[in-house]
């Protein structure tokens, strides 16, 4: 099906379809004050992302951590700062990628759409931080290397952004806008409890 000559993806999924779970940027750097905004929406997103790499494990399915390596001194992320470790939470087990990122897109400037292809994943699920850049770019490059790509909406937040003309948008609407850009055409969008109830 088409709309306005993009391609618009509403797909189902089931475990067999081996689906890898990207966790995308959940690192303590994420939480450094002021850097990324003054505002983050979903303070539950951690939970839900937990709950979902909990499934994955319990299920065997492929997990992949995405980690921003940012080449700005300045940044939380830079490598050696412990804003460049992942959240405790989220720590890799043995025999989960690690993807080491210095953009937005997982996919550029790494192996990871090799990867994929190699283990014969053609579906992706993806959350993390945050919504607006690294989610959504990652989100999209999926989708334009043909992946049956879901985006978890609770599993994702972002941060309030000033607008050219110098006005506040906020954290929520940001998040909203962004997974309404992404939705349907770019990724089925579920909730995470939704989403395993699926499966």
């Amino acid at each position: 099906m088409t709309k306005k000559g993009y391609n618009i993806q509403i797909m189902s999924l089931n475990k067999t379809d081996n689906p890898a779970l990207l966790l995308v940027d959940i690192q303590k750097g994420i939480d450094h004050p002021g850097y990324y905004g003054t505002e983050r929406n979903n303070p539950q997103a951690e939970d839900n992302i937990e709950t979902l790499l909990k499934f994955w494990r319990t299920n065997q399915l492929p997990v992949f951590h995405i980690k921003h390596c940012s080449t700005n001194p300045d940044s939380p992320l830079f490598p050696g700062k412990s804003g460049n470790d992942f959240k405790d939470f989220i720590l890799p087990k043995d025999g989960e990628p690690i993807i080491k990122k210095n953009v937005n897109s997982a996919f550029i400037g790494t192996d990871l759409r090799e990867q994929l292809r190699h283990l014969d994943i053609n579906t992706v699920v993806i959350v993390g931080l945050t919504t607006e850049h690294c989610v959504s770019t990652t989100t999209r490059m999926a989708a334009n290397y043909d992946f049956k790509t879901f985006l978890i909406e609770d599993a994702v937040a972002a941060f309030d952004k000033i607008g050219a003309n110098g006005d506040k948008y906020s954290a929520q609407l940001v998040h909203d806008i962004e997974i309404a850009n992404l939705k349907d055409e770019f990724a089925t969008v579920f909730k995470t409890n939704d989403f395993i109830n699926s499966l």
